[in-house]
């Protein structure tokens, strides 16, 4: 699948998604947030797919906001819409069953910091910078962004980087807890692609359930460890965790289908 405003690509089970405005720095504008879904729905539908990278297009950007150009003239309902979209697009991202990874390329800015911090953990190339600029245009994140950074690095570090418009490098996020690994730019893909071979060799039903039980630490209406409950008991009742404990007992390797 080729988007006007996406590149995709699937190969041995890891599909990822390039957002293709180089000459816009990668911004997020209507026709992404349109291409993005449909490449979503995709990956809840294919089988073949297991999971996900996200980057951006060129080596200066990952994404470096939102399109300001569609800002322009909104009324207060209409900008509620907008974010609400933003809001559910990166919702989908967030509960994903199948792992999404940011293999972020340069600038995350305002809502490309904001796509970057709805996925389930995200790697940076040694040119990364992340922040949350929309305060120098009158404005707050729209995008899950005020909630995400401070459940990612705390209140005291993400009211600062929200209030001062700044930015942070990638040896900082690191410092933070924001990124997970710092990477060469040319070596970017291949860590993220490394780190989700390893998860695609795991039982699917069970990585899915890590990230639904994770999930759950901040949803206020779910008691998380009752979800924990609840998936600790689905995935015994599934044909991989026998398949899992046999290899273990037999001292080989597993062989899961999903099942």
């Amino acid at each position: 699948m080729n988007n006007p405003t996406l590149l995709t690509s699937l190969d041995n089970g890891i599909f990822t998604i390039t957002v293709n405005r180089p000459d816009k720095l990668n911004a997020l504008n209507k026709d992404v947030f349109t291409d993005l879904n449909k490449a979503l729905d995709e990956i809840e539908s294919n089988t073949e797919i297991k999971s996900v990278i996200i980057t951006g297009a060129g080596s200066k950007a990952f994404v470096a906001g939102a399109d300001i150009s569609e800002f322009r003239g909104l009324s207060k309902t209409e900008a509620m819409v907008l974010a609400k979209r933003g809001q559910d697009t990166f919702f989908r991202i967030e509960n994903s069953s199948k792992p999404v990874v940011a293999a972020v390329n340069g600038f995350a800015l305002g809502g490309g910091c904001e796509l970057a911090m709805a996925c389930h953990f995200r790697i940076a190339s040694n040119n990364a910078k992340f922040g949350q600029p929309e305060v120098n245009l009158g404005l707050i994140p729209g995008y899950g962004g005020t909630q995400r950074l401070i459940q990612l690095i705390g209140k005291g570090r993400a009211l600062e980087l929200l209030m001062t418009a700044g930015m942070i490098d990638a040896p900082t996020a690191l410092q933070y807890g924001l990124i997970n690994y710092v990477t060469p730019f040319e070596e970017l893909l291949s860590k993220a692609r490394s780190i989700l071979e390893i998860i695609n060799s795991k039982a699917p039903l069970a990585v899915a359930a890590c990230i639904k039980a994770a999930n759950a630490v901040y949803d206020e209406t779910q008691n998380g460890f009752i979800t924990e409950i609840e998936e600790f008991g689905r995935c015994f009742a599934t044909e991989d965790m026998k398949e899992g404990v046999s290899a273990f007992i037999e001292k080989r390797k597993a062989e899961f289908k999903g099942k």
